[in-house]
């Protein structure tokens, strides 16, 4: 159900009248392959300006993302697809590549709304975390 964390977002960003040059970006904090769906936590998230005011605002929380290596593989499907996606980038790529995931958090920079695509599909562009086999 991350359509509630999109749309408590939604209402922050409109609040804060937050440019439309900021990037929203979907974190899964858990496996769905382990954990069960319903046990899965989710943020929702934006980019905000270097000059946005933090203080006086409990409503969201705030953080930084650590930078480094990613993998990026560009989505454009149905969002029931997505964890095909990840399948293939876990599953397929990355033994087959040089490197091995970090222990970051992969990141989905969501491109367009799914529910106003003429397609109804979702853009999305996943940041898989990675590191050098070897961690070089």
């Amino acid at each position: 159900e991350t359509y509630k964390a999109w749309g408590t977002l939604s209402k922050w960003v409109e609040k804060n009248d937050l440019p439309s040059t900021e990037y929203f970006i979907g974190i899964s904090l858990d496996d769905p392959s382990v954990t069960d769906e319903y046990s899965c936590r989710y943020d929702a998230c934006i980019t905000i300006p270097e000059e946005f005011v933090k203080e006086g605002d409990s409503s969201v929380e705030f953080k930084t993302l650590s930078g480094g290596l990613y993998a990026l593989y560009p989505f454009y499907d149905t969002i029931d697809k997505l964890a095909i996606a990840y399948q293939s980038v876990y599953g397929q790529w990355l033994p087959n590549s040089d490197y091995e995931p970090d222990d970051r958090y992969a990141l989905e920079f969501c491109m367009n709304d799914p529910y106003t695509d003429p397609a109804g599909k979702a853009k999305v562009d996943l940041y898989i975390p990675i590191k050098s086999v070897g961690g070089h």
